[in-house]
């Protein structure tokens, strides 16, 4: 594994998230955060409205982005103002491939050649307040975050890592469920080999653990 690539989907996951509840511009939401497996070094970030009916996945679009701007790492800034101008009409450059992926639209993105949006107050705002309340630390959770995807009104994909298992895990939960107790056992149910299948429509893990009804 990639240190480097896994450390920033995660990022971008954790930077993102709250973007699921708070649109990015107008009904546009983000309704899944993909890590793209190697070799890749890249995220799909899946938008669409914010209507449990939107969650059908030929009403969701799958953008895939770099997760580097010539030398540097691309920002979640960098990433909301390309959407937003993709919403607002904005076209990628011409021979970006537009395919399809677990049932969605997959188009793949040149950040550059995007006229990104301007940050709004409220993103520089946000950026205050989580540094203070949530600050930069270099420390890594296990299980990791990387990446996530609404598949229904109360079912949920998280995509993990752990250091005992290589690979990411994808976990499919249910957000109405006991949630405390889900987050106090998950480091260990993701573990348990006899919980694990494969989905092979899916590819940005590389088994998946049905906890559903935990």
């Amino acid at each position: 594994m990639n240190e480097e690539v896994a450390e920033r989907q995660g990022d971008l996951a954790r930077l993102l998230l709250h973007h699921i509840h708070a649109p990015l511009t107008g009904a546009l939401y983000i309704r899944g955060i993909l890590p793209v497996p190697p070799p890749a070094e890249a995220v799909r970030v899946v938008t669409g409205g914010g209507a449990d009916t939107a969650l059908a996945p030929e009403r969701l679009t799958a953008y895939e982005m770099p997760l580097r701007l010539d030398d540097d790492p691309v920002t979640a800034d960098e990433v909301t103002g390309v959407l937003r101008a993709l919403h607002a009409g904005a076209r990628p450059r011409p021979g970006d491939s537009v395919g399809t992926l677990m049932g969605m639209p997959l188009v793949q993105v040149d950040p550059v050649a995007v006229d990104r949006a301007a940050a709004t107050s409220d993103d520089h705002a946000l950026t205050i307040l989580r540094g203070l309340a949530c600050p930069f630390t270099e420390e890594q959770p296990d299980p990791r975050l990387r990446g996530f995807l609404l598949l229904a009104p109360d079912r949920l994909r998280l995509y993990l890592d752990t250091e005992d298992i290589p690979g990411v895990i994808a976990a499919d939960v249910r957000p109405s469920g006991a949630v405390s107790a889900l987050l106090a056992a998950l480091p260990s149910l993701i573990t348990e080999e006899d919980r694990m299948t494969a989905d092979d429509t899916d590819p940005h893990c590389s088994r998946l653990v049905d906890l559903m009804d935990w």
